[in-house]
């Protein structure tokens, strides 16, 4: 794991109750054979099938060949194939169309601390079985503590996990930093530079991830690449931005299809040069959407049903 990542959380005393860790990955609902392609394709990377980690079913009839993860920079996605995910003969997510952005979280050290945290700011949670949490007991899955915010009240069912191995994510390992970019990087990617939520209630978001979890607000203002007005939130190794669509915009008729919680909408990359992003797309069948002298965002109906945005500029106060 990246040294020096994780939000420390303080009591008025000054001992630390719990730390936010690190971005759980996000999860892509898509077709697994599509994203594959795809992935190989335009971003240049190969994926990891679940049935090579996972090399019989938790239970049976439940299904292990629904995800596929693929490791890019700093951010390592969960491809899940909803047609696959079957459990009990009864699939438990609608086919995912062109795909979509469905959710992300946090590891957490200190996982009963923040389950008391996020119920005294009136945030629920459910367990392992999909349950609303009750009483003071920390939900978990299994032997795991685990939970999952609930998007009525904290926009997206953010999920919440302990640190533990996991093999195909390459983060988790000892002294694990982002990689440098290599020559035979078709999109010349640094680092991811932000994941967008879109919101219509930014106060709820934010009570998550600056009061609970403890994220420090870097930028507020509109983006004028994907017509969005919002806050640009620090918190672990990641930056999210939590924004209302303008109206007419793509992210407003993406909000309008998918709320009406919040909605996990794109990932920006920070890249080296955006000439090199424009022609690899191309070449790729890629269409591009929106085209500025330093950002494009690709036309999701040709990119995983993601506007994935590229950028040679750095979100104003990013650290890293």
């Amino acid at each position: 794991m990246a040294e020096n990542a994780g939000s420390l959380i303080e009591l008025q005393d000054g001992t630390r109750d719990f730390r936010t860790l690190m971005i759980h990955r996000p999860t892509l609902h898509v077709d697994r054979g599509a994203a594959e392609d795809f992935y190989l394709r335009v971003f240049g990377r190969s994926s990891t099938p679940l049935e090579s980690v996972m090399k019989t079913p938790p239970r049976p009839n439940h299904a292990i060949d629904y995800s596929m993860f693929t490791s890019v920079s700093d951010v390592f996605i969960d491809n899940l194939d909803p047609k696959r995910y079957i459990t009990d003969g009864i699939q438990r997510f609608p086919d995912a169309g062109q795909g979509h952005l469905r959710t992300f979280g946090w590891y957490i050290e200190g996982m009963p601390e923040l389950y008391r945290e996020l119920r005294r700011h009136g945030i629920r949670v459910t367990n392992g079985q999909g349950q609303v949490a009750e009483g003071d007991d920390t939900p978990m899955a299994g032997p795991i503590p685990h939970f999952r915010a609930l998007p009525a009240d904290a926009g997206i069912g953010y999920q919440f996990f302990p640190m533990f191995p996991f093999e195909p994510d390459p983060r988790l390992k000892d002294g694990w930093s982002i990689p440098a970019v290599s020559e035979d990087d078709p999109l010349g990617i640094e680092y991811c530079s932000h994941h967008t939520v879109l919101t219509g209630d930014p106060a709820r978001a934010l009570e998550l991830v600056v009061d609970v979890l403890g994220g420090t607000v870097l930028d507020e203002g509109h983006d004028d690449v994907r017509g969005l007005t919002g806050t640009y939130v620090h918190l672990a190794d990641a930056i999210v931005q939590y924004a209302m669509p303008d109206e007419g915009s793509a992210a407003a008729a993406d909000l309008a299809a998918n709320g009406p919680d919040d909605v996990y909408h794109a990932i920006t990359w920070k890249v080296v040069d955006i000439e090199r992003v424009e022609r690899h797309l191309g070449a790729q069948g890629v269409r591009i959407l929106t085209r500025t002298r330093d950002t494009i965002v690709t036309d999701p109906a040709t990119s995983l049903g993601v506007p994935w945005g590229f950028t040679t500029k750095q979100v104003p106060g990013d650290p890293r």
